[in-house]
């Protein structure tokens, strides 16, 4: 795509049958402007918080010419795994090559896998937290700090007290809370009866049997950026990406190669974002 006026090239327009409709502005090309009655001053914190616009862990992502199925699990989230990748690639960096500990439930589901492979044994372990609006304040021994990324300004947030020295690892805001919220299903059904009151009881989702896997393409291009001149170490991962592929810790296809996906990670704000706009019928 050009500029009407001057007929620089501007952008890039997808629009094939097996992907989602996008368009890609290219950075160096165009500026931001307001417009519309888009507001001049963005939310607080409190303010988005109130909203809990959690991104959820499952999505039921099919491919254009599947038919739907009833009860079929829904794989983990494009968004998740995008974003996944970005983490990792922070974690891996701040953990100076030594083991690096998380909370437990989706927090270790998501990383802990892959960061029990990628990180060396024996050395003393580093201590990542969630931290941010609503959760108490980290504890001064913390090293490595989930934050969330403000979705307008693009800020990662930077927790007040002792802590705030440690490295930050920015998370999409959906996804940050997602980390920090309960199971949204028991893991096994409760017993007893419905309480008064309550008409019917959702069943829980049919999530994805297989193990979490971070993004290839965004894991590897955010590591190649932070490592830049770095620890050869970190070096190494990137050559190893195939084998860890095949390990089964990365996804085998970045997801801007994955049939009926579209994932754009905005790297400078650490939003992910989902590129489509297609038409039902195509």
């Amino acid at each position: 795509m050009a500029c009407q006026a001057c007929g620089r090239p501007v952008a890039s327009r997808i629009d094939d049958c097996s992907l989602w409709q996008a368009v890609w502005l290219a950075p160096d090309a165009v500026r931001r402007r307001r417009v519309g009655c888009a507001d001049a001053v963005p939310l607080s914190w409190a303010e988005l918080m109130a909203e809990e616009k959690v991104t959820p862990p499952f999505e039921p992502v099919a491919r254009w010419d599947s038919p739907a199925r009833v009860n079929a699990p829904w794989p983990w989230s494009p968004r998740w795994e995008a974003a996944a990748g970005q983490a990792l690639a922070h974690l891996l960096v701040a953990s100076r090559g030594r083991p690096v500990t998380v909370p437990g439930g989706l927090t270790e589901e998501v990383f802990r896998q892959a960061l029990d492979t990628l990180l060396p044994t024996g050395p003393p372990s580093r201590r990542a937290v969630l931290a941010g609006p609503g959760r108490p304040a980290p504890d001064p021994d913390a090293d490595i700090l989930l934050v969330p990324v403000h979705p307008q300004t693009g800020e990662t947030l930077t927790p007040a007290g002792p802590a705030a020295s440690a490295y930050r690892v920015p998370l999409p805001l959906g996804m940050w809370l997602g980390l920090g919220s309960p199971e949204p299903h028991p893991p096994v059904p409760a017993s007893g009866v419905l309480p008064e009151g309550v008409l019917r009881d959702d069943p829980p989702v049919p999530r994805s049997p297989r193990l979490f896997r971070s993004d290839r393409g965004v894991f590897r291009h955010t590591l190649v950026r932070l490592s830049a001149g770095g620890s050869p170490w970190l070096r190494e991962i990137l050559e190893n990406i195939p084998q860890y592929v095949r390990a089964g810790l990365l996804q085998p296809l970045s997801l801007q190669g994955r049939r009926g996906h579209r994932i754009g990670c905005d790297f400078a704000t650490g939003e992910v974002r989902s590129k489509s706009g297609a038409d039902p019928q195509r």
